[in-house]
């Protein structure tokens, strides 16, 4: 990525150098580009992208200089050092064993749905487990891939991401740290807020039993004494991660999530990367209940979150493609 970066200033610099402006205004304007060139907004790499960063260049030395031959070249020079996407992996069988309200679950959908690959959904009853009666692995997300078996939300995505992109270099420091983040903290505050009273958590289990896989008897147990033992697990949680208000906490992490973007729509840039499918999938869940409520209207998250909403293609059941 730096020698990309370095030819494409020897670039810019060629290009500054036949516009014929006065040093001052040269400079003024080679500050505009390499704000534009290596800035937030330009820090994900497309044609398109390319295209952005030149055009606004362009404007800024006052349209005197035609730059298709250098996008042209600066794209090729950047695509040496990127990794190849493999355009034709699309697993034809892919199923995913869940509970819909589970963060680690909604992080591999996230994914799933932001790159378009269709999947089979099976709801898994957390009662009995008897879809999941056949795997030794007891826990969910389980996601099967034409068969193969993979499990736990991180190891799955990051098996899904190498095999679409099987000559990508590991993942940037950012991006790690943040996915760490997301399984580390931002999941253990989840809880301490969606159960955070009695009606917050009959609120919680009125949408899990709603949307999960339960008999009418399961839901109506699960949904009253579940509601009343998550509420008291939920301070034994607080006080494990050291939670002493669990809103304030909460707020501080989308705070926190915000202040990272650093003025990019998103953590990759124009585009979103598994950093922001990461912390998007976990707090989707929680979106439209209280908590999640409180966190929009009482931090900067809405924005991303709803560009982020927006980034995900509707779900495609498997069940239903052709053969």
């Amino acid at each position: 990525m730096a020698t990309t970066m370095r030819k494409l200033s020897r670039l810019a610099t060629t290009a500054r150098a036949a516009a014929s402006f006065s040093a001052s205004a040269t400079s003024r304007r080679a500050i505009d580009f390499e704000t534009t060139l290596y800035g937030s907004r330009c820090s994900t790499y497309s044609n398109a992208h390319h295209s952005h960063c030149f055009s606004t260049l362009d404007k800024a030395i006052g349209g005197n200089i035609s730059y298709s031959s250098i996008a042209s070249a600066a794209r090729e020079l950047h695509e040496k050092d990127l990794p190849h996407s493999n355009t034709n992996y699309a697993p034809k069988d892919v199923v995913l064993y869940q509970y819909q309200a589970c963060p680690f679950c909604n992080k591999v959908k996230a994914f799933l749905e932001y790159h378009d690959i269709p999947y089979k959904i099976v709801e898994v009853n957390p009662i009995n487990k008897k879809e999941i009666k056949w795997s030794d692995y007891k826990k969910v997300p389980i996601l099967m891939v034409d068969g193969e078996q993979m499990v736990d939300s991180t190891d799955i995505i990051d098996k899904m991401f190498q095999r679409m992109h099987p000559d990508s270099v590991s993942e940037d420091e950012e991006t790690q740290k943040w996915r760490g983040w997301v399984d580390n903290h931002l999941v253990h505050v989840l809880s301490p807020n969606i159960y955070r009273s009695p009606s917050e958590a009959l609120e919680s289990f009125d949408y899990i039993t709603n949307h999960g896989n339960f008999s009418f008897t399961e839901r109506l147990v699960a949904k009253y004494a579940g509601a009343a033992a998550m509420y008291f697990v939920s301070k034994k949680l607080k006080k494990r991660h050291n939670i002493s208000d669990e809103r304030k906490a909460l707020y501080e992490a989308s705070e926190a999530w915000v202040d990272a973007l650093n003025g990019r729509q998103y953590l990759g840039g124009l585009e979103p990367n598994l950093g922001d499918l990461a912390v998007f999938g976990v707090l989707r869940p929680i979106r439209y209940l209280k908590s999640g409520k409180d966190m929009v209207e009482n931090t900067r998250i809405g924005e991303w979150f709803t560009r982020m909403e927006n980034e995900m293609k509707p779900h495609r059941d498997t069940s239903f493609q052709e053969a």
